[in-house]
């Protein structure tokens, strides 16, 4: 076992979870009871670069120290069998690309049409994933900051929970599949300040972009799906249903 990186993990995990239960907990409570648009904006600032320099200083850290490993974990989980089959069928045969087009189309399908059907609706009446209610932007000074949370989150939870922890975890425990599941358990146990349907939620979407990652071989197709699911919530709802663009303060 290599103790180098089991103590790195060590730092990683305690770090992460430390973050999410003491302050992100205590912090978007107090952040649920703001009222005034200078204030939300402000906490939302802070969040947008701790998020940069956190997840990104952090992922940047563990794939420095770990790049060897971000290859094999990919082809040993990509050996095993339910992922080999998928991606046989997938990128092997016409009716599997087929089908993988028709889900991106879905997926856009499934972002845009409830906005279409509800356009006479308030954002409360859309359904959200976890206890997110308080995160979407009310005025006009807020949507850049909720578009920067959503692109931050697809991109550096991307590359710390699908490419740098699952290869760091690798290089402790030579498991492909099991590196990608503790990366994806703890994914979705850092959504705690989201209540249990958030952590379900976040962990059911953590399979999905770790399943699309596997599959493509790309990090850039969970980076890219995970961003469209954030600006859905915390840009397109606020902005066609909340109406925040005519909102200035």
């Amino acid at each position: 076992m290599n103790l180098q990186l089991l103590a790195l993990l060590l730092v990683v995990v305690t770090l992460l979870v430390w973050r999410a239960i003491t302050r992100e907990r205590r912090e978007y409570a107090q952040f649920k009871r703001m009222r005034a648009t200078a204030l939300r904006q402000k906490v939302m600032r802070r969040w947008l670069v701790e998020s940069v320099l956190v997840f990104g200083g952090l992922s940047a850290a563990v794939l420095l120290a770990a790049w060897a490993y971000v290859p094999q974990a990919l082809r040993d989980a990509q050996a095993w069998e339910p992922i080999a089959a998928s991606r046989a069928f997938f990128l092997d045969t016409s009716l599997g690309r087929g089908l993988a087009i028709g889900a991106a189309v879905g997926l856009v399908i499934a972002i845009v049409l409830p906005f279409v059907l509800l356009r006479n609706a308030s954002p409360d009446d859309v359904p959200k994933l976890g206890d997110i209610g308080a995160l979407l932007p009310r005025t006009r000074g807020e949507l850049p900051y909720g578009a920067g949370l959503a692109l931050s989150a697809g991109v550096f939870e991307e590359l710390m929970f699908r490419l740098a922890l699952p290869a760091l975890l690798f290089g402790i425990l030579p498991h492909g599949p099991l590196a990608f599941a503790l990366a994806t358990v703890l994914f979705g146990a850092l959504h705690l300040y989201q209540r249990w349907a958030g952590v379900l939620t976040a962990t059911l979407l953590g399979v999905a972009f770790v399943y699309l990652y596997l599959v493509s071989g790309s990090i850039l197709l969970p980076i890219v799906v995970h961003a469209l699911v954030d600006l859905r919530s915390l840009v397109l709802l606020p902005l066609v249903l909340g109406r925040v663009w005519t909102k200035r303060s």
